[in-house]
């Protein structure tokens, strides 16, 4: 699990993807392609042959070698890829054969238990959430910051402690240490987080709530319910 999230000002060229229109169709073509997040999971020790298990259900099966130096088996990761066929398309199961044009890895965190001795280097500098997106277990956010290119530190901090029903909707709080990296570019990334750690004993779902400081002294404020 990657504990730093460093940024720079050419490494995150995929963010603008988003805004493409795409057509999906059964017609497909070199000329589209296909943006999401999924996790990698490599299929042989040398690390060439891998496939993408999608958040929306569907798995990717490259046809081309496109492996990102450092990419570890079961990364989260920013995909952007063109499908050239099916392998298995049915009511329950999407397969593609895919042609892989880029991937990034995204950083991939647990729920961290805040405590005094922890407060100083959790930080609490402003962060401006762009956008969320809630699959399964997974909290996926669009973060927007100031920078110089310096590592920073995200988490998504609770107080410690066991949690019960009556705790709903769970606190979460998002937490920035910027490590004075000099405020001098508009700066963004993406962060996922597994909410297993709030799951309830005997119950199918959960609730919960994630504040932030935000620049101009704003509040970030999401509400969730987290079914498992």
């Amino acid at each position: 699990m990657k504990e730093l999230l460093k940024l720079s000002l050419i490494g995150l060229l995929a963010l603008g993807l988003f805004g493409c229109d795409l057509n999906d169709d059964d017609d497909y073509s070199l000329g589209k392609f296909w943006v999401g997040f999924g996790v990698v999971t490599f299929d042989d020790l040398e690390g060439t042959s891998y496939t993408v298990k999608m958040d929306n259900g569907s798995e990717l099966f490259p046809v081309n070698i496109y492996r990102p130096h450092g990419m570890e088996d079961r990364d989260r990761i920013l995909v952007n890829y063109t499908i050239v066929g099916d392998k298995l398309v049915t009511d329950d199961v999407r397969q593609y054969f895919v042609k892989i044009n880029s991937m990034k890895d995204i950083l991939f965190k647990g729920i961290f238990d805040i405590t005094p001795e922890t407060e100083d280097s959790i930080g609490n500098d402003p962060v401006h959430v762009k956008d969320v997106l809630k699959t399964d277990s997974l909290l996926t956010l669009e973060l927007g910051f100031y920078g110089n290119g310096g590592i920073h530190y995200i988490n998504l901090v609770k107080e410690p402690g066991g949690l019960t029903a009556d705790d709903q909707p769970i606190q979460l709080e998002l937490r920035h240490n910027d490590n004075a990296d000099e405020p001098r570019y508009r700066m963004s990334a993406f962060v996922s987080f597994t909410l297993s750690a709030i799951q309830l004993a005997g119950q199918d779902s959960v609730s919960y709530v994630v504040t932030g400081d935000d620049y101009d002294g704003e509040t970030f404020t999401y509400e969730g319910v987290y079914r498992y």
